[in-house]
C-alpha cells in the first residue's frame, strides 16, 4: 500500500507598510488569471526556506536570507483537485536585496503592491485565507476537501 503524500510548497508574503506583493499567474495551467504571492514546490532534497529563497530570486529577482524570513501560517489542504493534497508554508519576508521585479513574464503578466485591506477579488483562495489567518494571528489552518470552505457566510477561522 502505498502512503499519502503531500505537495511541500512555499509562499513569501512580502509588506511594504500596509501593502503586499501580488503577481497575476498567466499561462501556467494552474489558477491562471489570479493573484498570489511569490511561491513555488519545495523539490526533492530541498527544505522548504531553501525553495523559498530559490523560488523568490526565479521569480521576482530579489535575493533573500533564512536568517529574514519568519514563519508565520503552516496550512494543510486536502485534495481538490488532481494536484492532490498541499501542505503550504507561509512565510513572511523581513529584508530582501533589492526591489522586487516579474522575472518570469511568460508566467506571470503582473506584479503590483495591494493594500492589505484591499486585495484584488481573483486572488487565489487558500493565499487568500492565510494572509486572513496571518491578519488574526492564527499559524495553523486546514482546509477541507469539500469547496464549502470558499463561502465567506460558512468559513470559519
Amino acid at each position: 500500500m502505498e502512503r499519502n503524500k503531500a505537495v511541500p510548497a512555499s509562499y513569501a508574503i512580502f509588506e511594504k507598510g500596509d501593502q503586499i506583493l501580488l503577481g497575476r499567474r498567466i499561462n501556467t495551467g494552474y489558477y491562471d488569471g489570479y493573484y498570489t504571492v511569490p511561491s513555488g514546490h519545495v523539490e526533492e532534497g530541498e527544505l522548504p526556506i531553501a525553495a523559498l529563497i530559490r523560488e523568490v530570486k526565479e521569480e521576482i529577482g530579489v535575493g533573500i536570507r533564512a536568517e529574514d524570513v519568519e514563519l508565520i501560517h503552516t496550512m494543510f489542504r486536502a485534495k481538490h483537485d488532481e494536484t492532490g493534497q498541499r501542505a503550504d508554508y507561509f512565510f513572511v519576508v523581513k529584508k530582501w536585496s533589492r526591489d522586487p521585479v516579474n522575472v518570469e513574464p511568460h508566467k506571470c503578466d503582473e506584479l503590483s503592491w495591494f493594500p492589505s485591506n484591499r486585495m484584488p477579488d481573483n486572488m487565489m483562495h487558500h493565499v487568500q485565507y492565510a494572509l486572513e489567518c496571518y491578519k488574526k494571528g492564527i499559524t495553523y489552518s486546514e482546509i477541507p476537501f469539500t469547496t464549502e470552505w470558499l463561502n465567506p457566510n460558512t468559513k470559519q477561522v
